[in-house]
This record gives structure tokens, sequence and C-alpha cells, in this order.
């Protein structure tokens, strides 16, 4: 657990938690609708609350795998999720997704928790190397990935199609040592 400060507001960075489930679906469904950088649309979500909970606890039990949320009194604000591969000879690698609520944007919650995914991954004896993708055009997202140290891989064409339109996605990654 991580406690920050945010515009005198104290924000909890945590691991999730089963009793997360119901509060992190709500949270999925609201910022699907907020940001189209997002994989997922508005009510595109689609999980239950049990295989929500689910997910969290197989989460939980993976030594190459992180999902933690932000909140402020108790209301999830932001969210991390990172899982290593399956195998033996990718479980040292991985890829996030992050996210938080519009109305907090510009805050450095979504900064924070990359910051604790990468301390936790050079904790973890496990991860060597972060993956991301990210819309070319997500130009603060992008900066924001630079300044933690990612470097450009490679383009993926057409990686989204929102609206009828396409969008290519940049490949990140962060080696840890």
């Amino acid at each position: 657990m991580k406690e920050i400060k945010v515009k005198d507001e104290k924000i909890i960075i945590r691991k999730a938690n089963k009793a997360d489930a119901k509060a992190l679906i709500e949270y999925l469904n609201v910022i699907g609708g907020e940001s189209d950088f997002l994989t997922f649309a508005a009510g595109e979500f689609g999980r239950n609350v049990y295989e929500e909970e689910e997910f969290i606890e197989n989460a939980l039990k993976k030594e190459n795998a992180l999902f933690i949320i932000a909140e402020i009194h108790g209301k999830v604000v932001g969210n991390l999720n990172f899982s290593g591969g399956p195998r033996e000879r990718n479980a040292h690698v991985g890829e996030f997704g992050v996210s938080v609520l519009k109305e907090y944007w510009g805050n450095g919650i979504g900064e924070e928790l990359i910051k604790y995914l990468i301390t936790w991954s050079k904790d973890s004896g496990i991860i060597r190397k972060i993956n991301l993708r990210v819309r070319t055009d997500n130009a603060l997202g992008i900066k924001l990935y630079k300044k933690l140290g990612f470097l450009e891989e490679g383009i993926v064409k057409r990686d989204f199609l929102i609206n009828g339109k396409f969008y290519d996605s940049l490949l990140m990654g962060l080696l840890i040592d």
C-alpha cells in the first residue's frame, strides 16, 4: 500500500481484492465512456461481479501479475492491471493497462500507479520487461511513458477501430534490470 497527496486529498494505492469487484465494475463502466484511448467503450467491459471476483483472485495468485487501485475516501478513481506471460519462457515479460477517472486526470494518479508497477517489478525477482500499447495520437500518454523510461519499439497499424475510423498503436517497453 502507498499513500500520496493530490490537491489536499489522500489517495491510497493498494492491491485490489475480491471485495472491490462491484466497485471496479462500476468504475470500468464509467471510464469506458470517458476516453477513446481505452480498449473498451461504455458498456463493453463485459464482466459480472462474480467474474470480476475470479479475475482479481487469479491475479492475486500469480507471482507475475499485479492488480492495483487508487482510491479516495473508499472510491475507486484509478486502476492498473499487469500480467506476465503464462509460461516459463515469457513469464518475465508482461503488459499493463492503466486508467483514471476523468475528473482526476492531470493529478499524477496514473503516473503514481505506473511507478508502483515499476517498483513492484524490480522487487519481484521475476519481471524483466514491462510492455504497453498506446494509441499514436495519445500525446499525453506517450509523454508520460517516456518520462518514466519507456522506449518506443514499434507501430501496430489499425489496432483500434472506433466509430468506423482506424487508429494505430505505439508499442513501448521498459527493461527491468
